[in-house]
């Protein structure tokens, strides 16, 4: 049976990349019965503007309901909302980081956790999901050629929240590579308006998240210094409480801060040509 074939109820973690509209197309055109397909989309609030252009473009070019959820610090604890309602300077992100009083890390990714798969989760209770007997998969855009973070999940088998959401990765199963993506999107009448390096989508997700290579994000500040202002700002704050110095007041220990980062591009100064790895991520592409 073909890996995108739906088994039964079926939420596809709509991340807003290129990977997984891929992965949406797929399940599109091995389906005729997509009445168990529940496609999210969780803001985080830091995505860049043309990922929600294009989460957005996805929806009405092939005909499919997206749901867009957003983090909320509240006894529901999320939000429906759409391409006109969503956040759009960090506010469900701020709003996780002002509740745990310190920032994530590579160590303590709570914001993934938080912004992303307990808000589709809380959704899900909403809707029923949770309460009763029966179980569901999940199918989220990894590729055959991310062997580490397949492995990782391959291991789990279930997701981290409930035994009754069994996570599948179609794209893995099918043996797709960064290479059958770019074919892809190269064919269409319409793409994700950000550019790529090495199947890479530089600015996918959040913007300027931690987790990305530490020469990513400064040539994206260098490009524009502003867009590093939100991420300095939260470091400023959590540092000024003086309850989280060191790990807890910073996204990294172990880089300059975004407003260290923010002073180079300034003055121009190359200081991180160096080239490292980005850390996996539940997030995807």
């Amino acid at each position: 049976m073909s890996p995108y074939r739906l088994r039964g109820k079926t939420v596809l973690s709509f991340s807003g990349g290129r990977t997984s509209a891929y992965m949406l197309r797929q399940v599109l055109d091995h389906n005729d019965d997509l009445s168990a397909l529940l496609v999210l989309f969780a803001n985080t609030g830091k995505e860049h503007p043309a990922t929600l252009e294009f989460v957005r473009e996805c929806a009405e070019r092939w005909a499919v309901p997206i749901t867009w959820l957003e983090y909320r610090d509240d006894e529901q604890g999320f939000a429906v909302v759409d391409f006109d309602t969503c956040s759009r300077d960090g506010e469900p992100f701020e709003a996780v980081i002002r509740k745990r009083k310190y920032l994530p890390n590579p160590v303590t990714r709570f914001c993934t956790v938080e912004l992303k798969i307990r808000t589709m989760h809380r959704y899900l209770k909403s809707i029923g999901w949770t309460n009763d007997e029966g179980e569901w998969d999940q199918m989220v855009g990894i590729r055959a050629d991310e062997q580490r973070r397949v492995s990782k999940i391959r291991k789990r088998g279930t997701s981290t929240e409930t035994p009754k959401e069994h996570m599948l990765m179609p794209l893995a199963d099918a043996g797709v590579s960064v290479h059958q993506l770019g074919a892809f999107w190269a064919a269409q009448p319409f793409d994700l308006m950000l550019s790529t390096v090495n199947g890479r989508t530089l600015e996918g997700n959040c913007d300027l998240c931690f987790l990305k290579p530490l020469n990513q994000v400064y040539s994206i500040i260098a490009s524009d210094r502003s867009r590093g202002d939100w991420w300095a700002r939260q470091e400023r704050s959590t540092e000024s409480t003086g309850q989280f110095a060191g790990d807890g007041a910073r996204f990294r220990k172990d880089r300059p801060s975004y407003q260290q980062m923010m002073d180079y591009a300034e003055i121009q100064f190359d200081l991180f040509a160096e080239a490292d790895e980005a850390i996996d991520c539940f997030c995807g592409d």
